[in-house]
């Protein structure tokens, strides 16, 4: 079954490398550049561009401008390091949500996952990763100091860790818990509702909603 996967791919690959050769050169490069997106394959990409090129002007202009804006204007939040358009994020403006607990996630899109299920009310610290020595990922390469530091300033009780409950989110856990505890602040993680080798991204909102109100205190 597998190999019949792979022949019917190579194949599929072989004959858009011929037919490229009868496409502009402009094409050719919005086909590469498709098939460069994760989960696109060489075929889709053939579709996708000749979809870009057939549709109105204004569409098309849409889309390219739509990328432009959001390698321009998406940035860090200077505070928790979530993505946003100013210099703070929505979440850390927001009057309402209580600065004194900070949840602390590995990507942003971990955080989006957890306030869909409408029981957050804290605030976040994205660290932009977790720790993977042999995939070259130090501590030194995410915002594990920027934490320390925000903590350290004061106005914090509670440091939810919601890295992901695997080997390396709970490594990269552990570690920043050792850095907090002096500091005294109170740790907690999210309740084991999470399965464990699992990530935050792929959980549903009642699972995510049993780990936030079930979180227990790291020792």
């Amino acid at each position: 079954m597998l190999t019949s996967r792979l022949l019917g791919y190579k194949v599929a690959v072989v004959l858009i490398f011929i037919m490229s050769s009868v496409y502009t050169e402009t094409l050719n490069k919005l086909i590469d550049g498709l098939g460069k997106l994760p989960g696109i394959g060489p075929k889709t990409a053939e579709r996708l561009a000749f979809h870009i090129l057939k549709a109105e002007s204004a569409e098309a202009m849409a889309l390219a401008q739509a990328v432009i804006d959001v390698k321009t204007k998406i940035r860090r939040c200077k505070i928790c390091f979530n993505f946003c358009e100013d210099d703070t994020c929505k979440i850390c403006a927001d009057p309402n949500r209580d600065k004194s607990l900070v949840c602390v996630v590995e990507q942003p899109k971990d955080l989006i996952m957890l306030e869909k299920t409408g029981s957050c009310k804290w605030v976040y610290h994205v660290l932009g990763g977790h720790i993977a020595p042999l995939d070259g990922v130090e501590p030194g390469d995410l915002t594990i100091e920027q934490l320390i530091r925000r903590v350290r300033q004061g106005g914090i009780t509670e440091v939810i860790m919601a890295t992901n409950p695997n080997l390396a989110g709970d490594g990269t856990a552990l570690y920043i818990s050792s850095l907090l505890k002096p500091t005294g602040v109170k740790i907690t993680r999210l309740a084991r509702g999470l399965p464990s080798g699992s990530t935050i991204e792929f959980a549903s909102g009642r699972i995510l909603t049993d780990a936030i109100n079930g979180r227990q205190e790291m020792t």
